[in-house]
């Protein structure tokens, strides 16, 4: 038996180029154009079903209640309660005891589970709440502190006559970004100027008022974007 010795690897390889290039005479090209690919035929239409699958719903109550007490001062329920009734009793808001169960939270006491989904009662509470804050966030953040970087939610001057739509236009992107967490100008267009009517709408009816109120039309103005604010599906819902 005679043995017949393999080339080593890396010569074959070599080898085996240099033959491919003789094969093909040098003419191979070192670019290959490309060409532009024939449209494909539409063969066939499916409607995309784009409709909600799932109910809009409210975060847990615990986060939003956290959200709610540090947007308005970290204060503890205890002392929000108080504010948020402050000298008109139950007129405005009434106390914990009447909102527990509706925001959601389980009552030991009375042996009230913990509310599994969000229904209508709940998003009309946390409205309650947030229209109660508003107006007690308007009178001891905007009122009594003259600086407005010390102020949490009205982060701004304000003038004594009513606001232009160049005069709103800042201050309205202050408190979108407080509460809804980006530049008004990220918003649809037109929500600026749903914001800004009814701005005018408030002031126009609270200086033909009578008696007057105790907030200027200009604070029941900005009283009522915070209104409408906390209780926007963005601020809410998720």
């Amino acid at each position: 038996m005679s043995w017949v010795r393999l080339p080593d690897r890396r010569a074959a390889t070599a080898t085996l180029l240099v033959l491919l290039e003789a094969g093909c005479g040098g003419g191979v090209p070192s670019r290959v154009p490309p060409t532009p690919a024939a449209p494909l035929e539409l063969q066939s239409r499916i409607a995309e079903d784009t409709a909600p699958k799932a109910d809009l719903r409210l975060v847990p109550p615990e986060v939003y209640m956290r959200t709610y007490l540090q947007l308005f001062g970290g204060l503890a329920p205890l002392e929000v309660q108080k504010r948020a009734r402050g000298k008109d009793g139950s007129g405005l808001f009434d106390s914990w005891d009447d909102y527990v169960s509706a925001l959601g939270f389980p009552d030991y006491r009375s042996d009230i589970p913990r509310q599994q989904q969000t229904n209508a009662l709940m998003v009309a509470a946390f409205e309650r709440l947030g229209i109660a804050l508003c107006d007690r966030a308007l009178e001891h953040d905007l009122k009594t502190k003259p600086v407005p970087s010390e102020r949490l939610v009205f982060d701004f001057e304000l003038p004594l006559a009513p606001l232009d739509a160049a005069g709103f236009a800042p201050r309205f992107d202050v408190l979108h970004r407080t509460f809804l967490g980006y530049p008004a100008a990220l918003a649809p267009p037109e929500r600026r100027a749903r914001f800004y009517g009814m701005y005018q709408q408030i002031v126009a009816a609270h200086a033909k008022a009578s008696p007057k109120s105790r907030l200027s039309p200009t604070e029941a103005g900005l009283a009522a974007v915070c209104y409408g604010l906390i209780r926007h599906p963005e601020f809410q819902l998720y």
